[in-house]
């Protein structure tokens, strides 16, 4: 049986921002709302509200952020993918950022309707 999630709306819109891998850790990442900054030998890719990102800071805006009602064990399985495997089979693109507590899901603020729906079908509550 899927793992059914509480997801909480957090409020505002958020953009998913690339930079340079060497790049320095810009002061606008940090603020309100939730953010994620991880840096590969790639790229140093940052998540965060989208107000905050320069506009001339290459980025795809218009997400809306669910965080996951935790915390999780970290060797309880399938609760990620109760929750992406509907999106995903009815093709809603998401961006998923794990934590040590928990788990968060941004989906196109366009797909926000839809993924509402497909995710409360599959037995998940969404505050």
């Amino acid at each position: 049986m899927a793992a059914q999630i509480t997801l909480r709306e957090l409020a505002g819109s958020y953009a998913i921002a690339r930079l340079g891998a060497a790049d320095p850790i810009p002061a606008w990442a940090d603020g309100d709302g939730f953010v994620s900054i991880s840096r590969t030998e790639d790229e140093l890719s940052i998540a965060c509200r989208e107000e905050r990102v320069p506009s001339d800071i290459k980025q795809d805006g218009g997400w809306t952020c669910y965080k996951f009602q935790g915390p999780f064990a970290f060797g309880e399985t399938g609760i990620v993918l109760s929750v992406i495997r509907p999106l995903s089979e009815n093709g809603i693109g998401i961006f998923v950022v794990s934590t040590f507590d928990g788990d968060h899901l941004l989906v196109k603020t366009t797909d926000k309707p839809k993924a509402r729906e497909l995710l409360q079908a599959a037995g998940h509550t969404l505050l």
